[in-house]
């Protein structure tokens, strides 16, 4: 198979009153055509600015990509001028963003929305696009589509703003979906649909998926790889079994076992991480899981650990304290 997105040492950086800190340092992972990559890890670990970074969407003039590739379709996003991106992003990049209701513009009908990307990207007529906009509201399950095309982003629900979102993202039948949190803040039932329909859109489109979640169950439910980010770096890479069955980081054990199961003896205690992340103006430039587990070794906080593949397509940053062989 050949990769549809490759990420190489990609290097984000945010420039504050304090001097410039990087969000993102020096990552690397794959996605390939019709496949489906989780990136996970706790809020601020750099999973959206990691997304924002591909489609050119970082806050102005504050964020920068300073180094790295982006490659896409074998062609590097960097090096793209502003109009070649816009026609990628919408067109053969989707994406669902992570609060509807701040994506949405609250001041036109969600009809009009959908019809801009068609017109934009597929170059339609407005008649066209307006019933391509019906057909979409349609897949994407809401009722009485040719009714709610009218309606404004305050006019629906939560879940509905959602599938607005997806129909949005899947106008142009995109090649790669980047879905940012898809189920944040929605309630059990909704957030299962939307999965639902993701996956079915995927499997009916045939694109890949970029997942990005702090949901371990999201991820369980419906990746074929995990990529695992803790402090701006990725710590873990793997199979989404691999993940599960055989995590080698210190990090990505203490997510598992965090998670509630309800076959523990202690069904009322949650296990936790020790520590706190540490501010970004005070990362180091070593293990910074070792830095927040407060482990005082020089040489551990000071040189980057190794990342590099222990097995078959099983890739771990191999911190001596951390990695467990």
């Amino acid at each position: 198979m050949s990769s549809l997105l490759d990420i190489n040492g990609l290097v984000t950086s945010f420039e504050t009153d304090s001097g410039w800190v990087r969000a993102v340092d020096g990552i690397s992972f794959s996605v390939e055509k019709g496949k489906t990559v989780g990136l996970v890890g706790e809020s601020g670990c750099g999973k959206t600015v990691t997304a924002m970074s591909i489609i050119d969407l970082l806050p102005k003039p504050s964020g920068h990509v300073l180094d790295g590739e982006i490659n896409f379709k074998g062609k590097d996003l960097r090096k793209m001028d502003h109009a070649e991106m816009r026609r990628i992003r919408g067109g053969e990049i989707g994406v669902i963003f992570q609060e509807p209701m701040a994506a949405l513009n609250p001041v036109h009908r969600i009809g009009k929305q959908i019809v801009e990307i068609l017109k934009l990207h597929e170059n339609m007529s407005s008649r066209a696009a307006l019933q391509k906009a019906v057909q979409l509201l349609d897949a994407v399950g809401i009722p009485a589509p040719e009714k709610r095309i009218s309606n404004y982003p305050h006019q629906l629900s939560g879940g509905m703003r959602q599938r607005v979102m997806i129909a949005i993202a899947l106008a142009c039948e995109p090649d790669l979906l980047i879905a940012d949190e898809p189920t944040t803040a929605l309630d059990v039932t909704v957030q299962a649909q939307i999965l639902e329909l993701i996956e079915a859109m995927q499997e009916k489109l045939g694109m890949a998926v970029l997942m990005i979640t702090h949901d371990l169950g999201v991820i369980a439910q419906n990746c074929d790889e995990v990529v695992v980010m803790y402090a701006g770096r990725i710590v873990e890479r793997a199979s989404v079994y691999e993940i599960f069955a055989n995590p080698r980081h210190a990090y990505t054990k203490g997510l598992l076992s965090s998670i509630p199961r309800i076959d523990s003896e202690r069904k009322s205690e949650l296990t936790t991480i020790p520590g706190q992340v540490a501010s970004i103006q005070d990362f180091v430039s070593g293990c910074r899981f070792c830095q927040r587990v407060d482990r005082q070794d020089s040489v551990l906080l000071r040189q980057r650990p190794e990342f590099r593949e222990i097995a078959p397509n099983h890739w771990v940053e191999t911190c001596p304290e951390c990695f467990q062989a």
